[in-house]
């Protein structure tokens, strides 16, 4: 399992409450919504990285 990391969130309160009621009809928690949310961007940009692939790849040639 990953590693979890507190983080305080600064939100307004219209959207707070817009995704609440949407994690309440999912039947998730709203910190499970805002994760699921925020996967779900990452992955359709491009930026999250596929599991068992390093964050990092090494440069071809780079011995260091």
């Amino acid at each position: 399992m990953s590693e979890k990391k507190a983080y305080p969130l600064r939100i307004n309160a219209e959207v707070l409450s817009a995704v609440q009621r949407w994690a309440d009809d999912e039947l998730r928690s709203l910190n499970a919504q805002i994760e699921y949310v925020l996967r779900d961007a990452l992955r359709k940009a491009g930026r999250m990285p596929k599991a068992g692939v390093p964050e990092e790849t090494p440069v071809e040639g780079d011995e260091t």
